[in-house]
């Protein structure tokens, strides 16, 4: 039994020994290939991270560029308006008052709002002195003319005298200057009756023109005279006009005749007028002028009141920018383009008519740039931008 022991154990042992000793030989070699199969994607992975990192630090560098909107205007036929406020007044005012002695006032027979016709009578002043002083150089019209009579009839008897030698050449000379200056006295004797009755017409005060009474400063009682000031205020034919105040450089742009839309104020109702009259100077204190704008007549056209007016002031094919889009420096008024490359160019422009669509830039621009449309405060010539269209 203890051979069968040795056998089998000796039978046994020469197998397992060989299993192991091939196991211990080949634990070194796989161990190296694990090495270098970890060194391998080590590599790999920190090249990869090398190549992430460069991309990102372009794209970063990129994100920085900043984004701004850009349009390009083209070019459009903008018609001019100019804004302008102002007083509405009537076009041709026609002040009336007492003149010559004037007296107390008897009748007022119109009311303001009220067409008169030319010579109308508009008020009545006492006249009965002046009246008195009328009759009494009638009555010395006619003493005058009975001294002149006799006077006259002296002298032809005179001249039938002389040719008998009865009187003499001196005493008709005589009579006849007695006869002209009787005539002379009838002379100076109408001319006062004539003063006088001129004096007595002037106390009825009439309208200068057919118009539309604006004021009535006058009430029956009143005492009236050369001093009194305006008793009436009318406006002839009924016209009125908007005084316009326009600064120099809108005043440059006008010219008689150009229509104009007047809204006075309390109203959504507008008139059509046109300039009439511009300016011929400017105030040295406001640096304005006026254009007077002519309007027919109308109810809600009250002088005095304030209006505002739309003046058509030309048309101009041009580009159209928003504000937001035009900055100004010392060196004027200027865009930034933005070029093929990306990079924001200053571009010199000057500006003309203003309108509700924007400002039309007259030099400097063809239309077919792209415009920085806001945020070019914060931008510089050279800047690199990322442009993106505004939306329409």
């Amino acid at each position: 039994m203890n051979d069968e022991t040795r056998i089998d154990l000796a039978s046994a042992e020469p197998v397992d020994t060989f299993e192991e000793t091939v196991l211990i030989e080949d634990r070194p070699s796989r161990k190296w290939w694990i090495a270098g199969a970890i060194a391998l994607a080590v590599l790999a992975l920190a090249a990869w991270m090398m190549t992430r990192g460069g991309s990102d630090a372009g794209a970063q560098r990129a994100s920085q560029a900043p984004t701004v909107t850009v349009i390009t205007p083209g070019r459009a036929t903008v018609q001019g308006t100019i804004t302008a406020t102002g007083s509405l007044a009537a076009r041709r005012e026609m002040p009336v008052g007492s003149v010559g002695e004037g007296g107390q006032v008897v009748q007022v027979l119109v009311e303001p709002g009220q067409w008169v016709g030319q010579g109308q009578v508009l008020a009545v002043v006492d006249r009965s002195v002046q009246s008195q002083q009328a009759a009494s150089s009638a009555a010395n019209i006619r003493v005058a003319q009975a001294d002149a009579n006799l006077a006259q009839a002296n002298l032809d008897r005179a001249l039938k005298l002389v040719k008998g030698g009865f009187i003499s050449k001196a005493d008709v000379d005589r009579l006849t200057a007695t006869r002209d200056a009787a005539n002379a006295r009838v002379g100076v004797a109408r001319a006062q009756l004539g003063t006088l009755q001129a004096q007595t017409a002037r106390l009825t005060i009439r309208a200068p023109a057919a118009g539309l009474v604006l004021e009535r400063n006058v009430e029956p009682g009143q005492v009236v005279g050369g001093a009194s000031g305006v008793l009436f205020r009318l406006a002839k034919g009924g016209e009125m006009e908007l005084k316009a105040a326009l600064s120099e450089s809108d005043l440059a742009q006008l010219s008689a005749g150009e229509a104009a839309e007047v809204t006075p104020v309390g109203t959504e109702k507008s008139f059509r007028g046109q300039i009439w009259q511009l300016s011929p100077v400017i105030s040295p204190q406001t640096r304005q002028g006026t254009a007077r704008i002519a309007l027919a007549y109308a109810p809600e056209l009250r002088p005095g009141g304030f209006a505002t007016a739309l003046i058509q002031s030309g048309a101009v094919v041009a580009p159209v920018l928003p504000e937001s889009a035009l900055l100004s420096d010392d060196k004027g008024t200027y865009v930034y383009v933005v070029g093929g490359n990306n990079k924001v160019e200053r571009r010199p422009v000057k500006t003309g008519i203003v309108t509700a669509q924007g400002i039309a830039v007259i030099e400097g621009l063809a239309g077919t740039e792209r415009v920085v449309l806001r945020a070019g405060g914060f931008l510089a010539p050279g800047d690199k931008v990322i442009p993106q269209a505004a939306k329409s």
